[in-house]
């Protein structure tokens, strides 16, 4: 069952969705998919364990996802070579073996299974080209980074699909970056100017170009940066939008309404990594914003509620409350549309 916007059937919403966002503290994988699993039965995901060392943090991680083209891990950074580092194989062989963990642990499971990588834009913003500053700062740079993203999460769906034939994969592309890449404001090698703003057909192209390659494997879009493009996404045709709700402007929760009522589902950040609130305390902060939008409950129902970002700065133990939170929260939410 693919995870699509929920519908109005027989006078009752179905149940909000809850998920996390992809980092989890700690280095142990295997309880870090069993947690998952169990917190998020409805919408579960492969965790990323950033805290096993750099090949396992975003970029690192999302390195191995590249086809075709060869990664090293400098002092600055991770650069685009033309042999591949001991770090990159080492990112490489820690998603293979992540995956080998999920295929042993989701045996039987049927449903949609959420897998996260860097988007184009994130990786061009903080790679570098083979002779320094970032990818960012060159159009043909970009373009081949991007082909080689899609081909190579393509390649990845592929090897779910025939690992777990009744897991049905949906790619979530972190695009932290997004805001500064459309802004201008990411600094060059040199730190005293900037990149120039990359056009905003530029930047839809790039999204375009990975969901039709991954077609019909649903793509969605997480941004908990402030200025998230809501609409330009919309427009490209992703299935989702993840954002931190702390992070919108009136703006910003216009496109969000418009989203909803146009089909995408919306993945609200509404619990702060930072604070310890209640279910109640999450559901407050959900709910005003959907009535100020003055959407009808089909509508509301299509958000799914999520931690702000990622938890992998939290203790396990209040990780795994945080998601639990999350899901009385859904209730609480559920509850109030129905009414």
């Amino acid at each position: 069952m693919i995870i699509t916007s929920p519908t109005w059937s027989d006078g009752e919403l179905p149940p909000i969705r809850t998920t996390g966002i992809g980092s989890w503290p700690g280095t142990d994988v295997a309880d870090a998919v069993k947690i998952a699993f169990a917190e998020c039965p409805d919408f579960p995901y492969l965790p990323e364990l950033p805290a096993r060392g750099p090949y396992a943090q975003l970029i690192g991680r999302s390195t191995a996802f590249l086809a075709g083209l060869a990664v090293d891990l400098q002092p600055a950074g991770w650069r685009l070579t033309d042999v591949s580092s001991r770090d990159h194989r080492r990112a490489i062989s820690t998603l293979r073996s992540d995956l080998d963990v999920l295929e042993e642990l989701a045996q039987g499971y049927e449903g949609t299974i959420k897998l996260s990588v860097a988007g184009p834009w994130t990786l061009a913003a903080m790679m570098e080209r083979p002779r320094g500053d970032r990818v960012l700062g060159d159009r043909g740079a970009r373009r081949d980074l991007s082909q080689s993203l899609a081909e190579g999460i393509g390649q990845l769906v592929a090897e779910v699909n025939r690992r777990l034939p009744d897991m049905d994969p949906l790619i979530q592309l972190d695009e932290p970056m997004l805001p500064a890449v459309l802004g201008g404001t990411i600094a060059n090698a040199s730190g005293l100017l900037r990149h120039r703003a990359v056009e905003v057909s530029e930047v839809s192209s790039a999204i375009i170009h990975v969901a039709d390659r991954l077609a019909p494997t649903p793509v969605v879009v997480h941004c908990c940066a402030a200025g998230v493009p809501v609409e330009l996404l919309r427009s490209a045709g992703v299935t989702g939008v993840l954002v931190d709700i702390d992070q919108l402007s009136s703006a910003d929760w216009d496109e969000v309404g418009a989203s909803l009522e146009a089909g995408v589902w919306i993945g609200m950040g509404a619990l702060p990594t930072d604070q310890a609130l209640s279910p109640d305390q999450v559901a407050r902060r959900v709910l005003p914003p959907l009535r100020d939008l003055g959407l009808e409950p089909p509508v509301a129902a299509r958000i799914v509620i999520t931690p702000a970002c990622g938890l992998a700065s939290s203790p396990r133990d209040a990780a795994v409350r945080a998601l639990q939170i999350l899901r009385s929260a859904a209730r609480i939410v559920n509850e109030q549309l129905a009414d």
